[in-house]
Parts: structure tokens; C-alpha cells; sequence
């Protein structure tokens, strides 16, 4: 299997058997490492949600807003999924290779949950392929 090489930038993130079907949310992707640093530091909302990788752990000190975050394998299948408060250290998932991030309570309406694989489109025309 092909690695995926994430670059920062925009996309797509495809959740299939949400509440009201299948979901394409906006989809920001960290994976500088300033980027990643940086997250969603000093926001006050998220549009859609943000995928760091790679990352195993993340922190919510200096957040704004509490916020739901999904671990991904390399497949990019769900692991964990948790809600975090702002001020909170989280514990560094194993297998996890991403994570994704987003404002609380979303993940659950949009039927992100242990075992979901999500798809990720990134750029446009032939390079927007899923993953």
C-alpha cells in the first residue's frame, strides 16, 4: 500500500452513514509541523474539521472551545474518539497516525465513531482522489 504524502491545505472529508447520510464537510489538513503546532489555537469556531498527521496525542491548552477528537489508524479508520475541554492533555493512542479535530458534539451527528473509515479529498481535478 501506497503512503499518503499530506501536504497543509484544504479538502474534504467524506463520513459515510451519518444521522442524515453520507456527510462532505470542509476539511483543513496540518501536516507541517507548524501547522500542527498551530492547530486551533485562538479560534472560537471550526468550520468543519481539521486533520493533523501525523499525530498520535493532542493538548487543549490554550483553546477557546471545547472540542471532539477522533484518532485515525493509517487507513484511516477510527480508533477513539473523545471530547476535550479546553486545558487538557490527551493520552497518545498507539496505533493512532492522525487525528482529526472539531468543534464538540459534531462528531456524533455526523456518525464518527470506533470502527468508521472516512475518506479525505484533497486538491482538484485528477488529484482529488479519496483516501
Amino acid at each position: 500500500m501506497q503512503q499518503q504524502q499530506w501536504r497543509d491545505g484544504r479538502g474534504k472529508l467524506i463520513v459515510q452513514g451519518g444521522e442524515s447520510g453520507d456527510a462532505s464537510l470542509p476539511l483543513e489538513i496540518a501536516s507541517s509541523y507548524r501547522a500542527r503546532t498551530r492547530g486551533l489555537l485562538g479560534r472560537d469556531r471550526v468550520d468543519g474539521a481539521l486533520l493533523l498527521t501525523p499525530a498520535n496525542s493532542v493538548h487543549t491548552f490554550g483553546m477557546r472551545i471545547p472540542i471532539d477528537v477522533a484518532y485515525l489508524d493509517r487507513q484511516l479508520t477510527v480508533i477513539s474518539v473523545r471530547t476535550m475541554r479546553p486545558g487538557r492533555l490527551g493520552r497518545p493512542r498507539l496505533r493512532a497516525r492522525h487525528v482529526l479535530e472539531a468543534e464538540a458534539g459534531v462528531m456524533e451527528r455526523w456518525g464518527l465513531r470506533v470502527g468508521v473509515r472516512v475518506g479525505v479529498e484533497v486538491g482538484t481535478g485528477a488529484e482529488g482522489a479519496s483516501f
